[in-house]
């Protein structure tokens, strides 16, 4: 395959999964605004938001004071920003647009009306009214356009590099998500690490963390863990738990360990005489999520441990380009 059908196939994916992960994030935060809380609490919840897609800073030079609506705009319609849903439509459009020789029928009408529907949708910022609904409909057309790639593409290796797309950003995302939020209650979280390492009873800082069920249930529901969480552990949402389900459960779609499962199956069967290195960098990460143990995380410091792994997906990517794709210019 041409290097450059594979770099828009790539991008394709990772574009309309990251319009999906800024929706889903958005959708909790709105949702949780909503629920009695101080300014100071809803303010924090609108920058960490901001924080996971590291454009704090630019959001900060462009519109000053965070606010609900400023940030929503940012996030959703602005052209301005990179990542908003807008842009990452925009993109995977014109992606899908570039290889539609490549795609199935069904698969580049599904990227082109989702495009075209969300310029409508968003023409008039009446979405400010009810942006739930439009995070919904996101959602539903990410899930859309990989169940169409799926049922309708032949399994070739343009198929292999949609999906190393798709799961690359979504490892990187989910990553991105439980760094920040964890670090948001930090105080709180070293806290019941420290009632669990010497087998203490319960402290303050464990009944915090249990009476605040919504700020960890706000994370789950941003992957779609709440109700896997309950089937899975059918306990009180506790922290480590939540930690162990999304970096180490393999069975949890948007679980690091899922994620990296698929992309090595994936690069397995694109790989070629100079991917080696790369194949082995995907295979040692898979590794150390698939032997991994969660205290064993928690002991070194979670923080750490997700700075490491971002620092690795990101390498992975730098890997995926140089050996499959257009070189990114330096």
């Amino acid at each position: 395959m041409l290097s450059r059908t594979a770099d828009h196939l790539f991008w394709m994916a990772r574009y309309m999964e990251r319009a999906e992960n800024t929706a889903r994030m958005l959708d909790v935060n709105y949702q949780a605004s909503l629920m009695p809380q101080s300014a100071e609490d809803a303010e924090k919840g609108w920058k960490g938001l901001l924080g996971i897609s590291e454009l704090t800073g630019d959001f900060a030079k462009r519109y000053g004071a965070v606010t609900p609506d400023s940030v929503m705009r940012y996030m959703v319609s602005d052209e301005g920003n990179g990542s908003s849903i807008r842009n990452c439509l925009q993109a995977a459009r014109e992606n899908a647009r570039a290889v539609r020789g490549t795609l199935t029928t069904e698969v580049w009408e599904t990227q082109n009306q989702t495009w075209l529907e969300f310029q409508r949708m968003v023409s008039n910022e009446s979405f400010l009214r009810d942006p739930s609904t439009l995070f919904e409909w996101v959602k539903f057309r990410s899930h859309l356009s990989r169940g169409v790639t799926v049922g309708t593409m032949l399994q070739d290796e343009a198929f292999h590099f949609l999906r190393i797309g798709s799961f690359l950003e979504r490892a990187d995302n989910t990553a991105r998500l439980l760094d920040v939020k964890f670090h948001a209650v930090e105080s709180e979280y070293h806290g019941f690490q420290t009632q669990s390492q010497n087998g203490v009873g319960e402290t303050a800082a464990a009944r915090d963390t249990e009476v605040d069920f919504y700020h960890w249930s706000g994370i789950l529901r941003s992957v779609s863990g709440f109700e896997v969480y309950r089937k899975a552990y059918r306990n009180v949402i506790r922290p480590e738990k939540v930690a162990e389900l999304l970096i180490l459960r393999p069975d949890m779609p948007r679980s690091l360990a899922a994620c990296m499962h698929e992309v090595v199956i994936n690069l397995k069967m694109v790989a070629n005489e100079q991917s080696t290195e790369t194949l082995r960098k995907a295979g040692r990460l898979q590794a150390d999520l698939q032997y991994g143990r969660i205290d064993e995380i928690l002991a070194t410091g979670l923080h750490a441990y997700l700075t490491q792994f971002l620092e690795r997906v990101g390498t992975l990517g730098i890997g995926i380009s140089r050996d499959f794709l257009v070189p990114v210019a330096a």
